[in-house]
């Protein structure tokens, strides 16, 4: 062959496979030695300096610890006695330089004695404290590694110094002696590497009969275009009944999986009487067989396959023509299996869109070319189908197939039938309409009528028939089911419509449940949204934003309604509490138990009690819940699964910056500091609400100003493909990317990167951005236990609140103070503190160290007593105690009159 082309082969000839690999090898062999050259290279400079320094120092450690040292040091005439000894030493070490100097620096000995007396040029410092020094430099005599070493006297001082030199070029040439080696290995495997490309190149000539590469390509791309345009299945079968071969039309006929090629015959899922034939390798001759629903007429025979096992060729014709007498039987199991499919593959979600859309594709590929399906607006909404009629207003829900442009109404768009057609007529009463004409304009049907133009263009892109059946569940009509042919020439009869009609009945029972589930879906997520908070409260201590977003629909009727929450809850004293929890599973129960969470935070939250204490109180809480649930009502019944909850519960404090949390089986809160660095807090971590028999620990932090803390549930960071390491680690880099953004935006910035497509847990996301409070705004007071002190903190009061321009509130700001101080001095113990707070509302707090709390009482009108905290209660808008590590604090807010006189903490990031 190669002649007859008139090209000669070469082992060098690019154009040939071996060529190819041959160059290939060159290059690798060629890159290895270069490689190793400059390994050997580095390796040896590595080396000489190695051996340089080590060579230097240890001539230098001798000679400095040698005896007779120091006395030689302190001699008259060092350079005498030490000038033989150290050039012995240099020359029997071989190293270039050897000296020894004072602390000065001054040389007593040097090979060049002209240099003696003089000052030595290095590094001392580190020498003179006792430590070795080695450094590289270049000298006169080149590059060289010099060691300072210090002479140490017997009263450990140093007395001197001793410096050792040696050049890298004497400690080099180790690489130049393996040079010749590898270029030698190098040689030798080109050699090799020739040798091998030429029989590789003579075998392969020889086993493809002298064809080259363009010649086999074109005989295997003219032996695949024939083998797999036949109309016959051919299939190649080894003696040891693996396949070998199998084309289109064999794989169409036996239904076979697309990686069939290498597999074993009976791992094929074929019947036993196929299977059995194919390994038999049995000669047969038009041999009848039924695969399927086919008749298949198969002919075998066995080939040599020289050198190997011994194979056979099967060839397989579709017969199924031959088997018109049972055609009718064959058409009934045909549209029973249509019947079946169309039960597993319609309604497979409680979704009433995609359960439309789904009829719309399975009837345009196994029944009609084109399929539309019209709901009635309230169906879409969920809502209770209205009385059915002409003027029931319809939208276009779902359209399978290929839909000529400009023919019928696209999706979304508003469909009426127009009540002078057998459309508006019968469709609203629950009849089926049967067009099989569409050409004809039947004036009895009249169905263009209901748009004469659009319907010239439905026949003129040759839609020529039509089924029209109403989707009818539990005796109310949805909407209607609409079934246009095109391409397939035979128009709909009476069969197709009764086929039709089944299955339309049957999507219009999936259509009805998603329905249903789609209303109560409603309700539940309407009843979930009334529980979460729908605004952030009105506070000085944060700039916050959030996000709520539920699980995607249709997770087995759970999917939309979880127990995800966030809350932000002002405390008194201008701080603020955070809080985000997560309760396990989805659903109104799951809803419902957030909501009963949520209310109990918040008046656990009244009470002012630390993070630690509230999840203790949460905990006994959700354990109540498990008891009182955990059986249907007469003890016998089965225990519903725990609710478990995990919570993550933070008190920030403007005034001093300080964070306190714990949680309880949370995620770690994500904190971004003003200059835009995340890193999760180490907050220590407690059990899932309702596991109980574990204390929580509280976490104290002081903020900077500006700093963001991300709360969030574990929804944000795990999905089905991401673990929640992953996730975490995704959000610091997402959330620390940059400093300066806002919650919103960073809201924003968390979702877009980590929001699934489908999420299958709810998400709840808080961020919130750290204020301080104006120092200003602030006064406190050291009170002494002296009844007499009264008046000077109500007169300092009265200075801050005019200072304030508050005076209007210092009548009643005195009355209250006067009577907390009162009761601090008389009633409790240790240091008394007064605080006022000008913030929304007008803060006084009076604390002690005393863990009592006053109880408000009503007077008898006999009592001379009783009557402070009834007064105070009076005047001050909201009242309370907080209990702290030390004492107690009294604190009452007094509402102040003008708005626009509240105070706006400093250092609001999202302005």
């Amino acid at each position: 062959m190669a002649g007859r082309y008139g090209r000669p082969r070469s082992v060098l000839r690019m154009r040939t496979v071996a060529g190819q690999v041959f160059l290939l090898q060159v290059a690798i062999v060629v890159l290895l030695v270069a490689a190793a050259i400059a390994a050997l290279v580095l390796q040896s400079g590595t080396d000489s300096e190695r051996e340089a320094r080590n060579r230097s120092v240890a001539v230098a450690q001798g000679f400095a610890n040698a005896p007779g040292m120091e006395a030689a040091l302190k001699s008259p005439d060092p350079t005498a006695v030490l000038q033989p000894r150290a050039e012995t030493v240099r020359k029997g070490s071989d190293v270039d330089f050897l000296v020894v100097m004072n602390t000065h620096g001054i040389r007593y000995t040097h090979p060049m004695t002209n240099r003696i007396g003089k000052k030595f040029v290095g590094t001392l410092g580190p020498a003179l404290a006792g430590h070795v020094v080695t450094e590289e430099t270049t000298g006169t005599i080149g590059p060289l590694v010099q060691a300072v070493v210090p002479v140490v006297g017997h009263d450990g001082k140093v007395v001197g110094l001793v410096s050792a030199g040696v050049t890298l070029s004497k400690v080099s040439g180790v690489a130049d002696d393996q040079f010749p080696l590898l270029f030698g290995s190098a040689a030798g495997v080109l050699l090799l590497t020739t040798g091998g490309t030429a029989l590789v190149s003579r075998r392969l000539r020889r086993q493809t009969h002298g064809l080259g590469p363009q010649e086999m390509t074109r005989m295997y791309e003219h032996h695949d275009a024939v083998l797999h345009a036949v109309r016959e299945g051919v299939l190649i079968v080894r003696g040891d009944g693996r396949l070998v071969l199998a084309n289109d039309e064999a794989r169409r006929l036996l239904d076979l999986p697309p990686d069939v090629e290498g597999r074993q015959v009976a791992e094929l899922g074929l019947d036993p009487a196929t299977a059995a034939l194919l390994e038999s390798g049995r000669v047969v001759t038009d041999e009848v067989h039924p695969v399927g629903d086919r008749l298949l007429a198969v002919n075998q025979r066995s080939t040599g396959d020289a050198g190997g096992l011994p194979s056979s060729v099967t060839t397989l014709r579709d017969t199924t023509e031959l088997r018109a007498l049972t055609g009718r039987a064959d058409l009934a199991r045909g549209r029973l299996r249509l019947l079946y499919d169309a039960g597993t593959e319609i309604g497979t979600t409680l979704d009433v869109v995609r359960t439309c859309e789904e009829l719309a594709r399975f009837g345009a590929a196994r029944f009609g070319d084109i399929v539309t399906v019209d709901l009635a607006e309230s169906v879409l909404k969920g809502e209770e189908p209205g009385a059915a009629g002409p003027a029931v207003a319809m939208r276009r829900t779902a359209v399978g197939g290929e839909v000529p442009d400009g023919s019928l109404y696209p999706v979304g768009e508003p469909v009426r039938f127009a009540p002078t057609t057998a459309l508006g007529v019968r469709l609203p009463v629950g009849e089926p309409v049967l067009e099989p004409d569409l050409a004809a304009f039947s004036e009895v049907s009249g169905w263009q009528r209901q748009d004469p133009e659009r319907a010239r263009r439905i026949v003129a892109h040759g839609i020529h028939s039509l089924i029209a059946v109403p989707l009818r569940a539990r005796g109310v009509i949805l909407g209607a089911a609409l079934f246009w042919r095109s391409r397939t020439p035979e128009p709909f009869d009476e069969e197709d419509l009764s086929l039709a009609e089944e299955l339309v009945a049957r999507a219009a029972v999936s259509i009805d449940n998603a329905r249903r589930y789609t209303r109560e879906h409603t309700m539940a997520v309407t009843l979930q949204r009334s529980l979460l908070p729908r605004a952030l409260p009105e506070q000085s201590a944060v700039d916050a934003a959030f996000r709520y977003l539920p699980a995607q629909a249709g997770l087995g009727g759970l999917g939309g309604v979880g127990g995800d929450w966030f809350d932000i809850i002002p405390l008194p004293g201008a701080r603020v509490a955070l809080v985000v929890g997560d309760v396990v599973g989805h659903g109104l129960h799951a809803a419902a138990t957030m909501g009963r969470l949520r209310t109990a935070v918040h008046n656990f939250a009244n009470l002012d009690v630390p993070p630690d204490e509230l999840l203790w109180h949460l905990n006994e809480l959700v354990t109540r819940i498990d008891q009182d649930e955990g059986t249907d009502g007469t003890g016998e019944g089965p225990k519903s699964p725990i609710t478990g909850a995990t919570c993550l519960y933070a008190i920030y404090d403007p005034t001093a910056g300080v964070c306190t949390m714990a949680r309880a089986g949370h995620v770690q809160p994500l904190l971004v500091r003003p200059d835009g660095g995340a890193e999760f807090l180490e907050v220590p971590g407690g059990p899932p609400l309702g596991l109980g028999g574990m204390p929580f620990d509280t976490c104290r932090l002081d903020l900077p100003e500006g700093s963001g803390l991300v709360l969030y549930t574990d929804g944000l960071v795990e999905d089905r493909g991401r673990d929640i390491d992953a996730g975490m680690a995704l959000l610091r880099r997402t959330l620390g990317s940059g400093p300066g953004r806002t919650p919103q935006a960073m809201c924003e910035a968390a979702l877009g990167a980590l929001l699934p497509d489908r999420p299958a847990d709810d998400i709840a996301l808080l961020i919130a951005r750290t204020r301080r409070l104006d120092a200003a705004r602030i006064a406190d007071w050291d009170v002494p236990a002296d009844p007499s002190a009264v008046a000077q903190v109500r007169a300092a009061a009265v200075r801050k609140l005019a200072e304030w321009g508050l005076d209007d509130e210092a009548f009643t700001t005195e009355l209250i103070l006067s009577e907390l101080v009162t009761n601090a001095i008389r009633y409790a113990s240790g240091p008394i503190r007064v605080r006022l707070i000008h913030d929304r509302s007008l803060v006084c707090e009076v604390a002690d160290r005393s863990s009592t709390s006053p109880h408000l009482r009503y007077a008898a009108t006999t009592d001379e007593g009783g009557r402070g905290l009834f007064l105070i209660a009076q005047l001050a808008e909201r009242w309370g105690t907080r209990y702290t590590g030390d004492g107690k604090v009294i604190w009452t807010e007094q509402a102040l009159p003008d708005p626009a006189r509240v105070p706006v903490a400093t250092g609001d990031p999202g302005h």
